[in-house]
């Protein structure tokens, strides 16, 4: 049987979301809820020192490139945000509020939101434009606020 490009994007598309869903919770499968909250918190320890190293850069007016590179890392890590909070995850210590499991759409939106300010964070600094860069960075962070007043417990 003969694969047209149609076929083959969907089969590619399919193994990419497999494999991104095997990479998300591993944890889990492993060792139980425990250790999914200690790697997400571990992700998100890593996602602050992005966001630093990304304020340094633009108030040191460095060069861009790397912001670029640090906002697509970040953006890969959101896309399977709402995997790192399987049912049953939600023991331990863990500042996620109930509310990421029993408003699931809007904390899925709100990682979605995510994805899309990084999306421009990157697309800004790539471009060169510091003044851009800078006010994606800002939209980012407002971004992340809004879901932290939501979703996470102080």
């Amino acid at each position: 049987m003969r694969m047209t490009g149609a076929r083959l994007a969907g089969v590619a598309m399919a193994a990419m979301a497999l494999a991104a869903m095997g990479q998300a919770v591993p944890a889990l499968a492993q060792g139980g809820a425990g250790d999914v909250v200690a790697e997400r918190k571990a992700g998100l320890k890593q996602m602050s020192g992005h966001l630093e190293a990304i304020k340094e850069i633009l108030d040191s007016r460095g060069a861009l490139e790397p912001v670029a590179g640090r906002a697509a890392e970040m953006q890969r890590f959101f896309e399977t945000f709402p995997a790192r909070f399987p049912p049953g995850s939600d023991t331990g210590e863990s500042r996620a509020r109930p509310a990421v499991w029993s408003e699931r759409a809007g904390f899925e939106q709100a990682s979605a939101n995510m994805v899309a300010a990084l999306g421009k964070l990157r697309a800004a600094a790539a471009s060169g434009d510091a003044g851009a860069t800078s006010t994606a960075f800002r939209e980012a962070g407002g971004t992340c606020g809004a879901c932290h007043r939501n979703y996470r417990a102080r």
